[in-house]
């Protein structure tokens, strides 16, 4: 128990004697040089703390200020960057949107050509379809046309060729029999032959065929022109003769029939003449034209013309067809290039609408983005005129700021002239407290001393060795406060009869210099009232007592 309380005191001592030497040591003494150049304004102690009062009231004014118009600054600084932010978006926006217009636009109008161009195609190639379907129809008819000319001309040359095979079978031409000798009476065997004889072209020659429609039992045998028959048929009582007769005898139109008969009178010879049609012609003529079977009334020719106008008809009708089928692939190409021009330009109009409608939107966006670059600047410029104003509200309350520390500080600089009977006072006051500093700190010395004989003999001895040297420090003490207070006497005495001209300032550990305003030949220098604390030699040797004190008793219980 009485090691702790040992420790306890001595551990107590030690903190006590530190912290009084720090502060003792940190004590500032501010004296007053002989030299500044700062006027000195002089008043009392009361109206010197009036003024400071006043000036830090103001400085704190002028702080508070300062706060609230650097708050107001930084408020309408942020402002002012935000709409500047916001006013360059708005500028990108107009300046993409205006792109945008500009792109939509060629858009459009390239989109515009193209329809333009689309339609023009469309025109042109449904004009040259409707020409074509006009000449497609034209060459239809052409081949109808032909078509029924060639059914014609076919018509035409069957019969031709259905008369001429009909006369080469054999024409039948009416044949009359006629006495020789009279031409002009009909002959007795007139009633046993047919009317129509066949005459038929063998070659250059002609077959002539008569019929006999009755009494053909009683001829033996019939010449015509003296010549024998060709060919002859027998059919019970009836039968045919046919003879050859030259181009000359069947253009003379008559010939001369010989009869053998045999008749139940007996024999007999008799003559007749047959005439028939002829042409007419020399027979020089007749033999030219044989070759020409004039003998069948120009159905040679008939047919031969009825087969050129066939052939002709074929002609015309196949080149009608030829075109037909040509004008017909004309129109179906300028048809199938009127159905792709019409889907070109309906892609065309499809197309330009919807470069149109871009550009409508595109139009919209701009003129949206427009308006918010006009707001946008329009609110920048009224942040901007805020924060000029912020910014000038700022430099005048820093203005005021400066001059009422410039007051404060002046009024600082006030120097307090203590009236000479006033500064004995304060020595004398000074020496008493410093006696009874130093009496303090005997007994305060003493007591530790007397409290650490107690614990330990050898802390007792240091004690009271302590003690003495606080005695000491408490004597010297007592000496500086008298030193101190014939100092602050002199002062006084020369404050009675000096004008103080330059300010001092008083600042920890700073040292400022006056200027007397006596006369050159004065060389002694006038000091300034001590504004540190008078006790402070008495105080150091106090704190050096107990801080001894406090460290003996430890180092001794370390060597043990």
């Amino acid at each position: 128990m009485t090691s702790h309380v040992k420790k306890t005191l001595v551990t107590t001592t030690a903190i006590a004697g530190a912290l009084a030497a720090t502060t003792l040591f940190n004590t500032t003494t501010v004296k007053a040089d002989t030299t500044s150049s700062a006027p000195v304004t002089t008043t009392t102690s009361a109206t010197k703390d009036t003024a400071i009062a006043s000036a830090q009231a103001k400085v704190n004014s002028a702080s508070a200020a300062v706060v609230s118009a650097q708050a107001a600054y930084g408020s309408a600084s942020t402002a002012a960057s935000d709409a500047a932010a916001r006013t360059a978006a708005a500028s990108a926006s107009a300046a993409a949107t205006s792109s945008a217009v500009a792109n939509a636009q060629a858009a459009a109008d390239s989109a515009s050509a193209a329809k333009s161009t689309a339609d023009a195609n469309l025109a042109k190639a449904q004009s040259t379809a409707a020409a074509t379907s006009r000449a497609k129809s034209m060459t239809s008819a052409a081949v109808v046309s032909a078509q029924s000319a060639v059914a014609s001309a076919s018509t035409k040359a069957s019969d031709a060729d259905s008369a001429v095979a009909s006369a080469e079978a054999g024409q039948t031409v009416t044949a009359n029999l006629m006495k020789s000798d009279h031409p002009t009476q009909q002959s007795d065997a007139a009633g046993f032959f047919a009317k129509q004889v066949t005459i038929k072209q063998d070659g250059s020659d002609y077959l002539i065929t008569f019929t006999l429609s009755s009494g053909n039992g009683y001829i033996k045998s019939m010449t015509l022109n003296g010549e024998q028959p060709t060919a002859t048929t027998a059919n019970g009582d009836t039968g045919t003769y046919t003879y050859k007769v030259s181009a000359a005898v069947l253009a003379k139109g008559s010939a001369t029939l010989g009869f053998a008969l045999q008749t139940p009178l007996g024999a007999m010879n008799e003559t007749a003449l047959a005439v028939f049609p002829g042409t007419g012609k020399s027979t020089s003529d007749m033999v030219n034209d044989a070759a020409k079977a004039t003998i069948f009334n120009g159905l040679l020719a008939a047919k031969s013309d009825a087969d050129a106008a066939l052939t002709s008809a074929q002609a015309a009708l196949s080149t009608a067809e030829t075109n037909a089928a040509t004008v017909a692939q004309v129109a179906s190409n300028a048809a199938s290039a009127a159905t792709a021009a019409a889907t070109v330009a309906s892609d065309a109009a499809v197309v330009a609408t919807s470069a149109a409608t871009n550009l409508t939107s595109a139009q919209a966006a701009n003129s949206t983005a427009q308006a918010a670059l006009t707001s946008a600047q329009a609110a920048q410029s009224a942040v901007d005129a805020t924060l000029a104003t912020a910014k000038a509200n700022l430099d005048s309350a820093n203005a005021a700021l400066t001059s009422a520390q410039a007051e404060l500080k002046s009024a600082q600089n006030i120097v307090v002239v203590t009236p000479a009977s006033s500064a004995a006072s304060s020595a004398s006051s000074a020496a008493s407290s410093a006696s009874s500093t130093n009496s303090s700190a005997a007994s305060s010395a003493s007591s530790a001393a007397s409290s650490a004989s107690s614990t330990d003999s050898s802390a007792a001895s240091s004690a009271s060795s302590t003690a003495s040297s606080a005695g000491s420090a408490a004597s010297s003490a007592t000496n500086s406060a008298a030193s101190a207070a014939t100092a602050t006497s002199n002062v006084a005495s020369s404050a009675s009869t000096t004008t103080v001209t330059s300010a001092v300032v008083a600042t920890p550990a700073t040292t400022k210099k006056v200027t007397s305003s006596t006369p050159a030949s004065s060389t002694t220098a006038k000091t300034l009232p001590q504004t540190g604390n008078e006790n402070q030699s008495a105080l150091v040797a106090l704190g050096l007592a107990i801080l001894t004190l406090g460290i003996y008793p430890m180092m001794k219980r370390k060597h043990a």
